[in-house]
């Protein structure tokens, strides 16, 4: 078994894609993870499982989209990779709540950074398979649009911060 994060993308945000997150900890539950916790209304789970990132992910995009009744897309990442996500926010000195990590299936591609439209004073750098962007101006006044993140979802580096820390302590209890 490992400890394994499970990223919603568009659950609970701005009205729509409602899911109460006792009903995602009781889907998980029915899909065999183990130890499973939530944190915040905005479709973040970590588990245990023995099971591969892409079985994770099969198994909780059909629950969730047949109980949402449209498609919905999971990104998953396992402690370690949590942890590095974490550790390689090129933005560490901007405030957290500002800066996000926009996980994604595959790596960003190339030139993502400069295909970028209505850019302002945004900072933007790739990771492994996320996309960082610091919001100095506030991401709900932001006209940044990123192709790469239709695909994606994002989280504040609080709550990356805090979903590593829950999957680390999780990972703790399994080895």
């Amino acid at each position: 078994m490992r400890a394994w994060v499970a990223f919603l993308r568009s659950v609970n945000v701005g009205g729509t894609g409602k899911l109460a997150m006792e009903d995602l900890r009781a889907m998980c539950a029915a899909c065999g993870f183990a130890s499973v916790r939530t944190h915040i209304a905005s479709g973040n789970a970590v588990l245990a499982s023995g099971l591969d990132e892409a079985a994770i992910k099969h198994m909780l995009e059909e629950r969730v989209s047949a109980h949402a009744g449209r498609p919905v897309a999971v990104l998953v990442r396992d402690a370690a990779e949590m942890a590095a996500v974490l550790a390689s926010n090129p933005f560490p000195e901007a405030n957290p709540s500002q800066t996000v990590a926009i996980f994604l299936d595959t790596a960003p591609a190339a030139d993502t950074i400069a295909t970028a439209v209505g850019r302002a004073d945004e900072r933007i750098a790739l990771g492994r398979r996320e996309i960082y962007v610091e919001y100095p101006s506030g991401q709900g006044q932001s006209k940044l649009a990123l192709a790469a993140s239709k695909h994606g979802t994002a989280r504040n580096m609080n709550t990356v911060a805090r979903m590593a820390g829950l999957a680390a302590e999780l990972e703790a209890t399994l080895t």
